[in-house]
């Protein structure tokens, strides 16, 4: 009788360490699959997809919404998101520069061209001596309005300056435009004060705008564009990590092309290929 409960005993010690040792296996092997993606504004169709499509590979993407662009790259920085996605590689450079910091992107997603709009103009044509003329107010994205303006034929901005001309660098504005620097998210909401504005993507789509429709005059997509391709960004720790590589692959596919052309209605360009 005592061998029998001795043999019970240690039947159920043994199956007792197997659950417990299944239990512990489980655990080590549950590892956190949740992403978090600092993105700028509201309209956010192409992640919401692309988050779908990590769910069924039991990736949690979560979106953390920003409204302005000096807020992204330092939540990235200080840890509170672990990626970001809003900006393009001249932006990055400058962050990293300014901060002392070391984000680096991991991956690119669009282009999407900046556009000069107007609330009673139709064409650049229309724009008249000593009209004020809203650009961005950050050093890259202004940097590329001028450059836009001297597209457009309206100003000529020194060579030298290369990507990041500032109003200084305007040699030549026939017209006399006055140039006023806004914060990117304020630019649409200044159409009612000022002739033309020139407005990020992203902010014109949020504001109501189709790009290809609405923008007077819109930056051509050239071999000149490769600096102004968007791109997704991590801390350079976690430029190998495989979990972030696998948001960048869900980004980078066919399916996800389609999505981007329904979202900006053809004004955003894939740019991974």
């Amino acid at each position: 009788m005592k061998n029998s409960k001795k043999l019970l005993s240690s039947i159920v010690l043994g199956f007792g360490a197997l659950v417990l040792a299944a239990c512990g296996n489980t655990a080590a092997g549950d590892e956190d699959q949740t992403v978090t993606l600092g993105v700028i504004g509201e309209d956010q169709d192409v992640w919401d997809f692309v988050a779908d499509k990590l769910e069924e590979d039991g990736i949690t993407l979560e979106l953390v919404k920003f409204t302005d662009y000096a807020q992204p790259n330092n939540a990235l920085d200080e840890g509170e998101v672990d990626l970001n996605s809003f900006q393009h590689q001249i932006f990055l450079d400058s962050y990293n520069e300014d901060s002392g910091t070391d984000l680096t992107a991991i991956g690119n997603t669009v282009i999407a061209p900046l556009g000069i709009y107007s609330q009673n103009l139709t064409s650049i044509e229309e724009i008249k001596e000593n009209d004020i003329v809203a650009i961005p107010n950050d050093v890259t994205n202004g940097g590329r309005a001028l450059l836009l303006l001297q597209t457009t034929g309206l100003i000529t901005v020194d060579p030298a300056a290369e990507t990041t001309p500032t109003v200084n660098d305007i040699t030549d504005n026939p017209l006399n435009l006055e140039i006023q620097e806004l914060d990117a998210a304020q630019t649409a909401r200044s159409l009612p004060d000022v002739a033309v504005s020139i407005i990020n993507s992203g902010m014109a789509v949020d504001a109501g705008f189709v790009p290809v429709e609405d923008a007077i005059f819109l930056e051509p997509v050239d071999d000149n564009s490769e600096p102004y391709i968007n791109i997704i960004v991590a801390r350079a720790e976690d430029t190998e990590n495989e979990l972030y590589q696998k948001v960048v692959e869900a980004y980078q596919a066919e399916d996800t092309k389609e999505i981007i052309a329904e979202s900006s209605k053809g004004s955003s360009v894939p740019a991974w290929d």
